[in-house]
């Protein structure tokens, strides 16, 4: 009896970027054959069935070695040709990353830890908020049965967050500079993972569904801001101590900064101060907005939302509410009424600005770090 044998020899670790992505994608190597099959690689190459079978099989074995040294980063057992590390990616076919609206990518990045650590927006968007603990990794199975992502890559993209997660967590200084340069992602990759472990710290409420409408790119947005103007990092606090355990600077909200923005509550409790606060907008505004009879009568309820806001977000629960929150007291209102993005962006500068107006107001700076970020972030919540 004769036994036949596949053997590879290489020195030079090849790869296939297109297996390579069917790989992450969690695909079986019976799957991606029959994928590679449809894509017509037979007869571009000429090659047998029984040749891509093990052709396939090759880079899977492959794959699967490397995968424990994308943990570890800095390898030296697999010898990887530059132009396999930084390069575009080939999502599917796609030669440029302007081509897919899903994946857009400005600049090329490593293709090996990029494509690794590249995640689907509809499993990101199920899981953002939530702690990364195995609770919510038993709920892997029904989030590949609702977004159509094989449970393999789910499980995949669920240990990447958290393995990110747990590498950042206790480091000092930017946490965008942290990642990248701890797992050589691309900036916008690495803005993404902030933006995903600065959501699992705090445990922003993402999943009711009155936030459905709103996409990870929104809620990413909307965390840049938030580390750059109201954690500890924004204001470049340090221990005296070196010994102390402070709050993670990117991570954690300033809670000094929280506890202070209960003094804004005297805007909308201080009558006389709402009111000026009130004729001051209006007279800028007149003429000028389209809604102006809606936001003049709806004033003082909007001020009102946005600063009881503020005033809550001492407590843990309303911290985790504060986009729900931001919905109700904001945007559905405006919404119902019909608002153009325009008219609430011209209210919101005009509403921001003419603080500095009120005489009676001493609260200035902790205003303007508080809303220059609600500013923002309610123009990218506000689909109109």
């Amino acid at each position: 009896m004769t036994s036949e044998l596949d053997i590879f020899v290489g020195n030079t670790t090849l790869i296939d970027e297109d297996v390579y992505r069917l790989w992450l994608d969690g695909y079986s190597v019976t799957d991606a054959v029959a994928l590679r099959v449809r894509s017509g690689i037979l007869e571009q190459t000429g090659a047998t069935a029984a040749v891509l079978q093990s052709d396939t099989m090759d880079h899977y074995r492959t794959f699967h070695m490397l995968e424990r040294l994308l943990h570890l980063l800095h390898q030296l057992i697999f010898q990887i040709p530059p132009s396999r590390l930084t390069v575009y990616p080939f999502w599917m076919g796609l030669t440029q990353p302007s081509e897919s609206p899903a994946r857009p990518r400005q600049t090329p990045f490593p293709l090996f830890y990029g494509g690794y650590y590249a995640f689907d927006e509809a499993f990101v968007r199920e899981v953002l908020g939530k702690k990364l603990s195995k609770g919510t990794k038993k709920d892997l199975d029904d989030i590949s049965t609702k977004t159509g992502i094989t449970l393999k890559s789910c499980r995949r993209q669920f240990d990447n967050f958290k393995r990110v997660f747990k590498v950042v967590e206790e480091m000092r200084g930017s946490l965008v500079d942290n990642i990248q340069q701890h797992f050589l992602l691309s900036d916008r990759l690495a803005r993404d993972y902030a933006a995903i472990v600065f959501f699992a710290n705090n445990r922003f409420e993402t999943g009711k569904k009155k936030l459905q409408y709103l996409s990870f790119g929104d809620f990413a947005f909307c965390a840049e801001l938030m580390i750059q103007n109201w954690t500890l990092g924004a204001v470049g606090e340090a221990p005296t101590d070196p010994d102390s355990q402070m709050d993670d600077m990117d991570m954690d909200l300033d809670k000094e900064f929280l506890q202070d923005l209960k003094e804004l509550k005297v805007l909308v409790a201080d009558k006389d101060l709402l009111d000026l606060h009130k004729s001051l907008v209006c007279t800028a505004l007149r003429g000028k907005l389209g809604v102006f009879s809606e936001m003049e009568a709806n004033f003082k309820n909007l001020s009102r939302g946005l600063v009881n806001v503020a005033a809550k977000l001492t407590h843990n629960k309303d911290v985790r509410d504060l986009f729900v929150d931001l919905v109700e007291k904001f945007v559905e209102p405006c919404r119902s009424d019909h608002w153009p993005l325009s008219d609430v962006r011209f209210f919101l500068n005009q509403y921001s600005a003419s603080v500095h107006s009120l005489d009676g107001f001493r609260h200035q700076a902790l205003w303007d770090r508080y809303m220059g970020t609600l500013r923002g972030c309610l123009l990218r919540l506000y689909h109109d």
